[in-house]
């Protein structure tokens, strides 16, 4: 019995009851290509995180609209000096794209392709929350591949961008089948729009159910008149086709993702949204079938609320406050951390007494994007704070730490050692403008080019200061603060005007702790806690 309904009943007089609804979006972070399925009782989740470490990312939820992190299908996508910020390279906006998620006998397997290691890689464990994840990998690169269990016993993937093909795999999912079937099933997806609208978005983020004895192939794709990404659906009969395709969903950009049904019965589509700097959000969509189609959102629109469990701290599974505070024989990150490209384990600690996180800095960069052991989390809607104190006693010159708001166009608030004096600074990225992408509606930029700029600087006298950003996704607008005694906060610098870049990072913004060095190595910072809330309201000076 749904939840309007018994409210319905509740104004009419006739029962009285507390019901709780869900509220859209359903994560409200950067969760995006998500690729969800349901095992027993429990829902699994994977996503995209690209160029951090620990990657692919694994939620578990029981209820679809609360989420937690429960494990990462691996620690390190590969070892190049791209991943590893080496020798000048990175891999900003590339690392590990679109997986897919499944569950065979009694094994979890996740599949991911990089064009940053050059293979399509596929893991399997029994558990995963606690590992471990046999790793597998081979070329090509399949792009936005669909790992497919038939139940003949045939195992496929389903991949590529307006032509989809698809290839047989061996029985274990380890490698392509040697003289297996390979062939093209869709010629173009776009062609559902009709033969005038191809051109926009080519159809990709393919994910493959099997509902009933029919084949239900779910794309993102937009049309050629306007960029409006949209779900469609194609259907076949036999896995190889032919398949006959139709535009399943055009509302608020609200697309790429697949279907998973409850336990009871009902389905949904979860989905993703571009939402401005914050990032891509989940959404979730829901189905009925008609004529053995399924039928995305109510009346063609995904819905505000959701006949389902409140959600409204269900943020708080997926980013986390950190007193760095642990059992110095088990120091573990809690698995809302990811660090910024592969970290330097020989250069980081988690010490006690009190607990905390050293940042020790072991080469010279010129630039804070290429800093290694950027520790970080997501940012979060509609507003998000955090904070953090550091001991800046063991700095050396040229040394900068601080709390960054991490994208291509990047500020951050800090400490700058320079001839034996700290300043608190606070800076803000420079970058050449390479052009407007009027499809997108976002601004493009050259990366490593990137030059930063002292917005403002104040002397500090002691070892310790607080800092502290506000993230507002209403206005895509982030503000700076430090305190000297954590209790009256100052503004500095002024509001970053934060703008996600499709061609460089392609990531919502997250916050970082970081130190580098720019004139010598092995001076180190220690962070003494970091949290992050839901702002509401600025603090006072």
């Amino acid at each position: 019995m749904g939840c309007r309904f018994l409210l319905s009943l509740f104004f009419l007089g006739i029962i009285n009851t507390s019901c709780q609804v869900a509220e859209n979006p359903i994560i409200w972070a950067d969760v995006p290509d998500v690729s969800v399925m349901r095992v027993n009782n429990t829902y699994y989740m994977s996503s995209t995180t690209m160029h951090m470490s620990p990657g692919l990312p694994i939620m578990k939820s029981k209820d679809l609209v609360n989420w937690e992190i429960a494990g990462y299908a691996y620690d390190r996508l590969v070892e190049n000096d791209k991943m590893n910020l080496e020798n000048g390279k990175e891999a900003y906006g590339k690392g590990s794209w679109a997986s897919s998620l499944r569950y065979h006998n009694g094994l979890f397997y996740a599949s991911t392709f990089s064009a940053t290691s050059g293979k399509t890689h596929v893991y399997k464990t029994k558990n995963p929350e606690t590992g471990p994840w046999e790793s597998h990998s081979f070329e090509p690169v399949l792009h936005d591949n669909s790992l497919f269990f038939d139940d003949n016993g045939r195992v496929y993937m389903i991949y590529g961008g307006g032509q989809i093909k698809l290839v047989e795999l061996l029985p274990d999912a380890s490698d392509i089948k040697p003289n297996g079937l390979e062939k093209v099933i869709i010629e173009n997806v776009n062609l559902a729009f009709g033969e005038d609208e191809v051109g926009g978005l080519p159809g990709e983020g393919s994910q493959l159910h099997k509902i009933n004895g029919k084949y239900y192939l779910f794309n993102i794709a937009s049309p050629k008149s306007k960029w409006e990404r949209s779900v469609i659906i194609h259907r076949a009969d036999n896995i190889e086709g032919p398949y006959e395709g139709r535009v399943a969903l055009q509302h608020k950009g609200i697309a790429q993702g697949g279907l998973v049904n409850t336990p009871d019965g009902d389905w949904y589509a979860m989905l993703f949204g571009d939402r401005g700097s914050v990032g891509r959000i989940p959404y979730l969509v829901p189905v009925t079938f008609q004529s053995g189609w399924p039928v995305l959102g109510v009346d063609g629109k995904v819905p505000q609320s959701l006949d389902l469990a409140d959600n409204s701290k269900g943020i708080f599974g997926i980013v986390a406050s950190d007193e760095f505070e642990r059992d110095i024989s088990d120091p573990k990150l809690p698995l809302a951390w990811q660090w910024n490209h592969n970290p330097d384990n020989n250069n980081w600690d988690i010490l006690e007494n009190p607990g905390r996180l050293r940042i020790t800095t072991a080469r010279v960069d010129n630039n804070v994007l290429l800093a290694k052991n950027m520790l970080t989390q997501r940012t979060f809607g509609p507003k998000s704070t955090a904070s953090t104190l550091i001991d800046i006693s063991q700095m050396k010159n040229g040394d900068i730490a601080g709390l960054i708001a991490l994208q291509n166009k990047y500020g951050y608030v800090g400490v700058k050692k320079e001839d034996g004096k700290n300043f608190i600074v606070m800076v803000e990225s420079k970058l050449d403008m390479e052009g407007e992408d009027e499809k997108q509606g976002v601004l493009a930029y050259n990366d490593l080019s990137t030059t930063s700029k002292i917005i403002e600087q104040v002397p500090i006298d002691q070892e310790n200061v607080h800092f502290r950003i506000d993230c507002d996704f209403d206005t895509d607008k982030a503000l700076f603060y430090y305190s000297l005694d954590g209790k009256e906060w100052q503004p500095i610098g002024k509001p970053l005007q934060m703008v996600y870049t499709f061609t460089k990072h392609f990531m919502g913004y997250r916050f970082g702790l970081f130190n580098y060095a720019t004139q010598e190595a092995g001076g180190y910072v220690d962070f003494d806690y970091y949290r992050i809330g839901k702002v509401t309201k600025q603090p006072k000076p």
